[in-house]
């Protein structure tokens, strides 16, 4: 009995020791009196919100594939690409560059993974070529409004633009950068069998199709609770709460704690406790220092890219958002939306998309995410910046 046990204990993953360590490490500065308590009751009041929406979502996103939605979606695809690999490829990148820059990253990385995955199993071919597109587009297609972005909320303010105006200055940012994306896509994971042909799948119909039906409902008033200015933290529960009462009234036994993803909490609220301990230490001034006076667009996109990698977008721009003039602000929203995608830990859409993946059983080739993701992000980085240029 004692070795059953044992085996059935979950195992961590170097992703969870990262978080865990993350949040000991936070503790260790608030014991330590690196981040006042004050400074620690902002933060918190701050992260919050997103820890209770990113909680929330991803059950909706759990049961939401249990009750078979995303299989109806993928099928749905499959069937408008008519067997063209191309032709499925362009819908796949058209559909996760919209949602991105429509509703935001997080979203795309939520709801839009398991679409991809199912319509990989749909049509029995590797899912990774799929799963990819979502973790890169979430990132790289977020530039083009304010709501598309985590970043480009708390940007909103100090930028000084419109939504019309956020989007008139990141329009040709946003393209260059999908464009980049895609071609990278084409060439690192959708070339290889892009010539052969699938067979068109036939409609795809749930065995509960009431709880199918009240799921998809809850994820498209989702969208619309998003779309009218609803906060994320407010229409994430209301309609994860739909989707427990159903399935508690039609498949109870679906319903289990494994389903509040407790390592992606971890990790965010140890990843902004860090950052107060690590903001204390200096690291305004070395962001000063790096940048200069009057830094220009590359300097600033390529720096803010490179602090994402290292401690995630969110608590990177507000890190180098104290360290620049105003006019510098739209290249540190390219480098915090568009570099982010190297390392799993870099953005909450990363880390969404991760446990989508793991949720799904796709496996992934750290050594060849790092790599690829390396190259895509710069050149979509480049990209972006010299669209900036000329807007």
């Amino acid at each position: 009995m004692v070795r059953e046990s044992v085996r059935r204990r979950p195992r961590l993953e170097p992703l969870d020791w990262v978080g865990l360590g993350l949040f000991a490490a936070g503790l260790l500065a608030l014991a330590f009196g690196l981040v006042p308590l004050r400074d620690a009751e902002g933060t918190m009041h701050r992260v919050v919100p997103l820890l209770v929406f990113l909680g929330t979502v991803i059950v909706l996103a759990e049961l939401t594939a249990q009750a078979q939605v995303f299989d109806v979606v993928a099928t749905w695809l499959a069937r408008l690409g008519r067997g063209r690999f191309a032709v499925l490829f362009a819908l796949c990148v058209v559909f996760a560059t919209l949602v991105t820059a429509v509703l935001n990253l997080d979203t795309t990385a939520v709801l839009l993974t398991p679409v991809m995955v199912a319509l990989a199993t749909r049509l029995g071919v590797r899912a990774l070529p799929f799963a990819m597109v979502t973790v890169w587009l979430a990132n790289t297609a977020s530039l083009l409004l304010p709501v598309s972005n985590l970043t480009n909320l708390l940007a909103a303010d100090r930028v000084g633009l419109s939504p019309v105006g956020f989007a008139a200055r990141m329009a040709l940012p946003e393209l260059a950068s999908v464009l980049a994306t895609a071609a990278s896509l084409w060439l690192f994971y959708w070339r290889r069998g892009s010539s052969a042909r699938y067979e068109v799948p036939e409609p795809h119909r749930p065995p509960d199709r009431r709880l199918t039906a009240v799921c998809a409902a809850a994820c498209l008033l989702f969208v619309v609770l998003v779309l009218v200015g609803v906060p994320l933290d407010v229409a994430a529960p209301v309609c994860a709460v739909v989707v427990l009462v159903t399935f508690a009234v039609r498949d109870r036994s679906a319903l289990r704690w494994s389903l509040v993803p407790w390592r992606l909490l971890v990790l965010v609220t140890g990843l902004f406790l860090v950052m107060d301990a690590i903001g204390r230490l200096g690291l305004s001034d070395l962001l000063r220092a790096l940048l200069g006076d009057s830094p220009s667009s590359v300097r600033v996109a390529g720096v803010s890219a490179v602090m994402a990698n290292l401690v995630n977008n969110l608590p990177a721009y507000v890190a180098v958002e104290a360290a620049v003039p105003r006019d510098a602000l739209l290249g540190v929203l390219i480098g915090v939306n568009v570099g982010p995608i190297v390392v799993p830990w870099a953005s909450v859409a990363t880390l969404l998309w991760y446990e989508r993946c793991r949720a799904a059983g796709v496996p992934i080739a750290w050594g060849r995410f790092v790599l690829t993701s390396a190259v895509t992000a710069t050149v979509a980085l480049v990209a972006a910046v010299a669209a900036l240029a000329i807007t």
